[in-house]
């Protein structure tokens, strides 16, 4: 009998289904859009549908349990899904016992950040690695931290949330995400934009600065423009500082970084690296500690979420 896990990818955006092998090589995918708009009611069925159409049929097949990633705040322990900010009027869900109870499967349910490290630990840039911090760098920071093969998500599944380190920064309270994230990149661009600095970025939106992303940034920059490889350099520094905090407190075996932002390669990682090796207190934190590009893209949170059956809820890497 073919035994298969299904991994489920809840987006903002999409909302994804696919089926993997025990060792989780992905067999099949469905998705469709999220519509989040349309209220927890209409998502949670809809997405109960997509799993059942997923599912195989007959006797040949055996289903080994469900995983779910979802957007946090979510409490794994429980199965709750808390407050996501990218799914309205969602409030204390109990989504792992609605899965359960209409499908009849065992179910576990993740943060998408905490699921990413799990799937670059089973099966991408970290596959082999029992110490391993994941930080994803995109419109926030997210991150998922591994510890001798163990998920590390806290007392009541909240953990992990590196995004929120506190930094001061011309003296003022800021954080790891308001500084680096995608939408900090952007502003910050369109903050020398407006005081006059000369830059490629703006001709990218048409003078429409309401359109600057970090994709834009990192386009610019691309192509050279002076101010945007600075924005970027900026970013990575930051990141860097974090990962720096992170080496103090976790004293991993790699760190692995994903996300839109990490696009722009080199330009980012290596001001990244160099914080490290400047600000770690002893270079035994970060000497043989690669810091390395993702390895698994799009599929990483759907990878994860199947990886959480694989692991029993990550508690065996």
């Amino acid at each position: 009998m073919d035994e298969v896990i299904v991994g489920v990818d809840l987006g903002g955006t999409q909302m994804r289904v696919g089926l993997f092998t025990r060792d989780l090589h992905l067999l099949e995918r469905l998705a469709e859009p999220t519509l989040a708009h349309e209220g927890q009611d209409s998502v949670i069925s809809r997405l109960l549908d997509l799993i059942e159409r997923a599912i195989p049929t007959g006797g040949e097949t055996s289903i080994l349990g469900i995983g779910v990633s979802a957007p946090g705040p979510i409490n794994p322990r429980t199965g709750t899904i808390l407050s996501p900010p990218n799914l309205p009027g969602w409030r204390r869900v109990a989504l792992r016992q609605i899965v359960e109870d209409r499908l009849g499967f065992t179910t576990y349910l993740g943060n998408d950040a905490n699921v990413a490290a799990l799937a670059e630990a089973t099966r991408g840039a970290a596959h082999g690695y029992k110490y391993v911090v994941y930080l994803t760098v995109s419109t926030g920071i997210g991150s998922g931290i591994i510890d001798d093969g163990h998920l590390l998500i806290g007392s009541s599944g909240l953990g992990a949330e590196a995004g929120h380190t506190i930094l001061v920064v011309d003296g003022r309270v800021s954080t790891l995400e308001k500084e680096a994230a995608g939408p900090a990149i952007a502003a910050k661009a369109v903050a020398h934009i407006e005081a006059g600095e000369p830059t490629a970025i703006r001709d990218l939106v048409n003078g429409d600065l309401s359109q600057v992303t970090a994709k834009t940034v990192g386009q610019a920059a691309a192509e050279g423009d002076s101010l945007a490889r600075d924005l970027i350099r900026r970013a990575g520094s930051m990141v860097g500082l974090g990962i720096v905090s992170l080496m103090h407190l976790f004293n991993p075996q790699i760190i692995v970084v994903g996300g839109g932002v990490t696009k722009t390669g080199d330009l980012l990682f290596e001001p990244m690296r160099e914080a490290v090796r400047q600000y770690t207190i002893d270079p035994a934190y970060c000497d043989n500690v690669p810091i390395v590009p993702a390895a698994l893209g799009d599929n990483v949170a759907l990878i994860g979420a199947a990886a959480l059956v694989a692991t029993q809820g990550g508690t065996r890497l």
